[in-house]
């Protein structure tokens, strides 16, 4: 039981790759502005990076990377972005697949 408090206490890392093909550019990068500072404002959000490689067959390679306090951060978080998806009637999947962008989402820790 100690070993998953201590665990759920330590730094959650969420990191999500795109790839964004060249003409979805500029939805993209404004939808993803939208919620990078929206994360900004949220408790225990220590980074949030988002870091970009053009890609020479005219796409765009996105990563981002937010680093949460802990599983519990990290998890309201969640609740809080999609409270505020169902406000906005925003669909994060049916965004990115109208737009034809790729991704691989998934949650990381340090080992």
């Amino acid at each position: 039981m100690s070993q998953q408090i201590a665990f759920d206490r330590r730094p959650v890392y969420r990191i999500d790759r795109f790839n964004v093909p060249a003409p979805a550019w500029p939805a993209f990068l404004e939808r993803l502005h939208l919620t990078q500072h929206a994360l900004d404002k949220l408790p225990g959000c220590r980074q949030n990076l988002v870091l970009t490689q053009p890609d020479l067959a005219g796409e765009y390679n996105v990563m981002t990377v937010v680093e949460w306090m802990d599983e519990s951060h990290m998890s309201a978080a969640k609740a809080a972005m999609q409270a505020r998806y169902a406000v906005e009637r925003f669909d994060p999947a049916a965004f990115m697949q109208k737009l034809g962008v790729k991704a691989d989402l998934g949650v990381y820790r340090h080992v």
